[in-house]
């Protein structure tokens, strides 16, 4: 549950702020009449977000098991795909992200489109649905009471926090939250592009990869010991740093290579900053 509350957590957050800073805008410049516009476009992306978990699992639901593995390996690595993007993009334009927004808000508040404000809400709200959506997806497969729960406990408390900081006045150092959870996620997302060359190698046949499909190493750890990758404690280190009791070549190579490459780059990129 732990790895679902935090993506959820940071994504939820983003989303939050982006409204919470559009929301305050309206209000500081005289324009709070506006302020529906945007809850218009919230609820909406809310919905469709929604809307769009329930579409992919219904498909889930509908393979045959032999397809399953393929279903769960790709959208493992489009998530890790869009994980990475959102944790470049929110490293290198976070500082930008208040006066960007009011910008645009400013530019469309000024003609007096309604649909622009809309629109804009939920663009906002929808492309984190939509990322939220895409990350959950490989662990509901595999956790749905755990996902559910870290899904509505993020949401929680993410919205939570939104609400302290834009109009309570709670004084937090966002960019300093953002580089934090960045490292996180990374290290969530290395585990997650292990487990999707995994589910590839388990739909192709281990003999298709030749010796990068075999076992690299083997822990003689029961299923129902605590310690397993499905167990109470290997559960939450499976989800946070990938662990498992056993693994191949390939999933071993690919995870470490994304860490070796995007740590250093996520620390990099903060610190030039």
């Amino acid at each position: 549950m732990l790895g679902q509350y935090l993506i959820t957590f940071r994504e939820v957050l983003e989303a939050a702020l982006i409204a919470s800073i559009v929301l305050a805008y309206l209000a500081r410049s005289g324009r709070s009449g506006l302020s529906r516009y945007i809850w218009y476009g919230v609820f909406s992306a809310a919905a469709a977000s929604v809307v769009l978990g329930a579409v992919i699992i219904s498909v889930y639901g509908g393979l045959s098991e032999s397809m399953k593995p393929l279903f769960e390996g790709v959208a493992a690595l489009i998530a890790v795909a869009v994980l990475s993007f959102m944790i470049y993009w929110m490293a290198t334009k976070g500082k930008e992200l208040k006066a960007e927004v009011e910008r645009r808000v400013e530019s469309i508040a000024t003609r007096g489109a309604a649909v622009g404000l809309v629109s804009f809400a939920f663009v906002a709200v929808f492309r984190e649905g939509l990322e939220t959506v895409l990350f959950l997806t490989p662990f509901l497969v595999e956790d749905v009471a755990g996902t559910v729960a870290g899904l509505l406990l993020g949401t929680v408390t993410s919205l939570i926090l939104a609400y302290a900081i834009f109009f309570a006045g709670m004084k937090i150092s966002i960019r300093r939250f953002f580089y934090f959870t960045s490292i996180l996620l990374v290290l969530l997302a290395g585990g997650l592009a292990g487990y999707g060359v995994h589910e590839l190698i388990d739909y192709t046949g281990a003999d298709v990869w030749g010796l990068l499909g075999q076992k690299a190493y083997v822990l003689n750890i029961a299923s129902d010991n605590p310690l397993h990758h499905k167990g109470v404690v290997g559960s939450i280190f499976a989800v946070m740093f990938g662990y498992t009791v056993s693994a191949e070549w390939a999933r071993i190579i690919i995870h470490l290579s994304y860490l070796i490459i995007a740590l250093p780059l996520v620390l990099w990129i903060y610190r030039k900053k």
